[in-house]
């Protein structure tokens, strides 16, 4: 493997050799630049769309390690994965989808809506699939990232470079195994969710499912009714969350529009539903609007001490209490003793139900090893299985699966030896020129990363316009500025639930300790942000002949470009 120097020494800004020199280019014209981004998934076709309406004069290639685009939709096809946001709010602004057959979506559904906005909009050319980054550098002196890339199909590395580097690989990405004794003594069937072969039959298997985040409570019941044992091993109990459509007729302020909405039991519209979906745009359009602020408005529930917090905790209680029919050791197991929020909360589909089911026991119990035929726990109980299924989850560390060396060094390295912190979750300090999607502190558990995305990919190519127009050669926030907004995040996540005692996703796996994957205000909040680009807050570099040479030759390509209304300010 091609290997770059983590050591590298930092180079200043070249300055100009000899005395100011006016360019002889008229103010507004761009520099040519290339931009590769990491992953093909929601992150990735968004920054192609956003790129080609907002920038010209530039390349962009994007590097994705899987057969073809979807990312986790791609990766995870374990049965009865699907999204807990709704369809309507889980599609790109700019494409909605009015024939979703469900209202939450499954995944195979969502990957083939992903894909058929690669096709339809003629993004595959900007595409390597089976193309993983493997190392990247900044180069100081050329203002550039070096980068070495490896074609999986050939396990060949080649070097490219770019002037913008930008992370879209995703966060529920990088899938790991649990971290118990005798990983390879089990000699059955063992599996990963985010690793489903497509061939197993588990009809008349004892099984093991290892886990109930969302993976763990979505698969479990697909498989609880063709097993003949299904032994359900968890540490911490979570919040399963009642059916949210009844909810928001009841008391959201989508009640009105949902109630005209025809559903049967599984959530699956109706054909005259989608038929009106599509033949009446501005009924969609207020039933997508009014959809999108019940996301929005989920906000104020992981309000520590707050009393929606409360309430919501007392219906939850009561809800979950009557789907495992008041059994009082399921309920002592499973409901928590920590506030709603403190783990992601997830809408379980036939989950309480199949817990009750006989052929189903729940153990809340560490695993002490595996052994060859099947799990030893910790309180040296063996489970006898043919298969384990692990719904263990991702490294939500953060940290990059590659080098990533900037000016203060390797971020693989400074990452694992401090908590992870970006700008508004979108750039690093030391890295130039980098941007990424849903990096710490980024509002992933807050509702639909689409949206989400759209915002994100907005606001780094306009951060790269900005370069490219006025003779910026590098820009990354401050130190100054990413430890002042540290230290807003950690004063602030007290507030709510997600710092509250108990292990989740959300501090990195921990009991206790800072909340790094979630943003410290409401989805609203986090566009607000995002908004207006705060220069005070970066470090930027210039290309010779200095801050002031992009404004040229005293002409602008407002009144010299054909066909452009130089005249424009009349009309505001």
């Amino acid at each position: 493997m091609v290997q770059l120097d983590s050591k590298a020494a930092v180079v200043d800004t070249p300055k100009p050799a000899v005395a100011y020199a006016v360019q002889e280019q008229p103010l507004g014209t761009t520099r040519h630049i290339r931009i590769v981004c990491i992953g093909a998934g929601v992150s990735g076709l968004n920054l192609i769309r956003t790129l080609r309406r907002s920038l010209t004069d530039y390349e962009v290639v994007v590097y994705e390690k899987n057969t073809d685009v979807g990312g986790t939709w791609l990766e995870n096809r374990y049965p009865g994965c699907r999204c807990d946001v709704p369809s309507h709010s889980y599609q790109f602004s700019w494409r909605p989808k009015k024939d979703w057959p469900n209202f939450f979506s499954g995944a195979e559904e969502i990957r083939e809506y992903l894909c058929r906005v690669c096709d339809e909009e003629g993004m595959r050319d900007s595409i390597r699939v089976l193309h993983q980054v493997t190392a990247a550098q900044w180069n100081e002196k050329d203002g550039q990232w070096e980068l070495v890339i490896r074609n999986l199909e050939t396990g060949e590395d080649f070097r490219d470079y770019a002037t913008f580097l930008v992370n879209g690989s995703g966060i529920l990405n990088d899938w790991k195994w649990p971290d118990v004794e005798g990983l390879d003594a089990f000699q059955g069937t063992l599996i990963h969710t985010a690793r489903w072969p497509a061939d197993f039959d588990h009809s008349g298997k004892t099984i093991a499912v290892i886990g109930n985040g969302s993976a763990g409570i979505q698969v479990l019941p697909e498989l609880q009714p063709g097993a003949e044992k299904l032994y359900h091993i968890i540490r911490t109990p979570t919040w399963v969350l009642p059916p949210r459509i009844k909810a928001w007729e009841a008391m959201g302020q989508a009640g009105d529009v949902l109630k005209t909405i025809q559903m049967d039991e599984e959530e699956n519209f109706s054909e005259e539903t989608i038929a009106k979906f599509q033949s009446d745009p501005e009924f969609y359009r207020q039933f997508v609007k009014k959809v999108e602020v019940e996301v929005n408005n989920a906000f104020p529930v992981v309000l520590a001490e707050s009393k929606i917090q409360a309430f919501a905790r007392g219906e939850v209680t009561k809800y979950m209490t009557a789907m495992l029919h008041g059994n009082e050791t399921l309920c002592r197991t499973l409901i928590p003793d920590f506030p709603l929020g403190c783990r992601r909360m997830t809408p379980g589909h036939g989950y309480l139900a199949a817990l009750t089911k006989p052929n189903v026991e729940v153990r809340k119990a560490g695993i002490r090893r595996f052994i060859p035929e099947g799990i030893e726990l910790d309180t040296g109980e063996v489970l006898k299985v043919d298969a384990i299924i692990c719904a263990t989850g991702f490294d939500t560390s953060f940290c990059p699966r590659f080098p990533i060396i900037g000016r203060n060094g390797n971020l693989q390295d400074q990452w694992k030896a401090s908590t992870p912190q970006a700008y508004m979750s979108c750039a690093v300090a030391g890295l130039p020129n980098y941007f990424t999607f849903l990096g710490p502190n980024a509002p992933i558990g807050h509702g639909s990363v689409v949206t989400l995305a759209e915002h994100i990919a907005q606001y780094i190519t306009a951060a790269i316009r900005k370069c490219q127009t006025q003779g910026i050669r590098s820009l990354a926030p401050s130190q100054a500025a990413v430890d002042d907004y540290a230290a807003h995040v950690a004063a602030f996540m007290p507030r709510t639930t997600w710092a509250a005692r108990g292990r989740s996703w959300f501090k990195s796996g921990r009991e206790d300790g800072p909340v790094t994957a979630l943003h410290p205000g409401s989805r609203i909040h986090f566009f607000h942000m995002l908004a207006e680009w705060r220069g005070e807050d970066w470090e930027l570099g210039y290309v010779p002949p200095g801050r002031f040479g992009y404004l040229g030759n005293g002409f602008s390509v407002r009144e010299l470009e054909e066909g452009v209304d130089s005249t424009w300010y009349l009309d505001q």
